[in-house]
């Protein structure tokens, strides 16, 4: 067993290992997707912060140079206009930490996700009837 290796038994837990400028970034990112979508769930997923409602919505993490943004494919397909100046593939997008976080659109991100995720979730419950 790799002793290097921490669980992350809540957000807070996962926050709190970063110095106070990281943590700072987190807790904001945090807060716009809690008011985004006041319904979901924290939790750990991955060993990183997730909010889920009817499934994973994002996911996000602190690396040594960015902010990790993981809101599935399809919320990157949905903003790939917007996303266009920061680094992505298929499922994530990097925020450099030398530039301001795109608050305004994590929010709408976050909202598309939240929506995509009910939408998926009544035709799932609709096909059972």
């Amino acid at each position: 067993m790799d002793g290097n290796k921490i669980t992350y038994e809540s957000i807070d837990h996962y926050i709190s290992t970063f110095p106070p400028e990281i943590q700072e970034i987190l807790e904001s990112i945090r807060k716009v997707i809690r008011e985004a979508a006041p319904d979901a769930v924290e939790k750990i997923s991955y060993q990183m912060p997730t909010f889920a409602q009817q499934g994973n919505v994002v996911h996000f993490a602190a690396f040594k140079n960015h902010i990790g943004f993981y809101p599935a494919p399809s919320g990157i397909e949905e903003f790939e206009q917007e996303l266009a100046p920061y680094k992505a593939g298929k499922g994530t997008i990097q925020f450099p930490l030398e530039q301001p976080i795109p608050m305004e659109l994590i929010t709408k991100i976050v909202k598309f996700r939240v929506a995509e995720n009910i939408a998926k979730a009544e035709r799932k419950s609709a096909k059972k009837k």
